[in-house]
């Protein structure tokens, strides 16, 4: 159970993944399978990097569909590559990474409109009403009779609202996990966190239900206001600051943000794992960020604060530390 829970070296986690991906392609040969003993037994980190390895071959009996094709693909081609990083971080992250796998698969890619990491989609729909889904998003889009329906799987949107032409003039509602939202001739941002829903109301007023049963009153955000939710209790009124849609100008900004926030944040938009040396994470930061190239928003960290960055398998790792 240790190598579970232990941090491991990104280097190791590397190389267990290639070794992973080399074994699934097909068996050794007898000096091949002699290097692999012999890396597997040369070091801690790499015996634990190998437990890890061991523990999703358990769960899946060998790798994700998606990552077993490229698998297939024996030269080091691009493709290749990123499969082997994807494979890495979900070894960093069992037995999590196996969960969030999962979810993509199931859920996510099912959706009605979904985009990739990085990625940011622009839709108008039936009523003229219009939604960009942000990075790693996905929605259903349900209209009827009664209403007009978005369910918001993952990830964040900007809505803006059209009125409704038809007799009925149908409500416009958005849905999380956490509760319902009602637009109410307006503009903003809604993003699905797992355990809570962030609303932030650029224009006009939203009102917002939680799930029945818990005998709160609805409650209205009118703008210029943000709030969290969970399924239970409402956050409270906050003042909502340019970030809120700041990724629909293509900018993350900091306002005296710590390192390992702001880190987060950034990883949302980019391919890989990013990590934060914990002597770091409390280090402040501020400006504005492009997110269509987080290299070029690493290098600026690395220029204005002390801290280095350290990129593993191509860039697809990459460890903020002390500089």
């Amino acid at each position: 159970m240790s190598s579970v829970h232990a941090r491991i070296d990104p280097e190791a986690l590397d190389e267990a993944a290639e070794w992973l991906m080399r074994i699934s392609e097909g068996d050794l040969d007898e000096s091949e399978r002699a290097e692999w003993e012999s890396w597997r037994v040369s070091s801690p980190e790499r015996r634990l990097a190998w437990g890890r390895a061991q523990l999703l071959q358990s769960k899946l009996g060998g790798l994700p569909p998606a990552l077993a094709m490229s698998a297939l693909d024996r030269p080091s081609n691009p493709e290749r590559r990123l499969a082997l990083g994807k494979l890495a971080m979900i070894l960093a992250v069992l037995p999590a990474g196996w969960g969030s796998w999962k979810l993509v698969e199931s859920q996510q890619w099912s959706a009605d409109y979904r985009t990739a990491v990085g990625q940011q989609r622009e839709l108008i729909l039936a009523d003229g009403s219009q939604i960009t889904l942000n990075t790693d998003s996905a929605i259903d889009v349900l209209f009827d009779a009664n209403q007009r329906l978005i369910n918001l799987r993952e990830g964040e949107i900007l809505v803006q609202t059209a009125p409704d032409i038809t007799p009925l003039a149908r409500p416009f509602l958005i849905t999380t996990r956490q509760g319902r939202m009602q637009a109410l001739g307006t503009r903003f941002t809604v993003r699905e966190l797992q355990t809570h829903t962030r609303l932030a109301v650029l224009e006009g007023a939203v009102r917002v239900e939680l799930p029945a049963g818990h005998g709160v009153a609805p409650l209205i955000v009118s703008a210029g206001q943000r709030t969290d939710f969970s399924s239970q209790a409402f956050g409270h009124l906050n003042p909502a600051d340019r970030s809120a849609s700041a990724w629909t100008q293509g900018m993350l900004m900091a306002d005296n943000l710590r390192l390992a926030d702001f880190i987060a944040e950034l990883a949302r938009y980019r391919r890989g794992f990013v990590r934060c040396d914990p002597a770091i994470a409390d280090l402040r930061i501020s400006g504005a960020f492009p997110i269509s190239d987080t290299q070029r928003t690493l290098n600026m960290l690395v220029q204005t604060y002390p801290v280095i960055a350290t990129g593993h398998l191509s860039g697809y790792w990459v460890t903020l530390s002390p500089a």
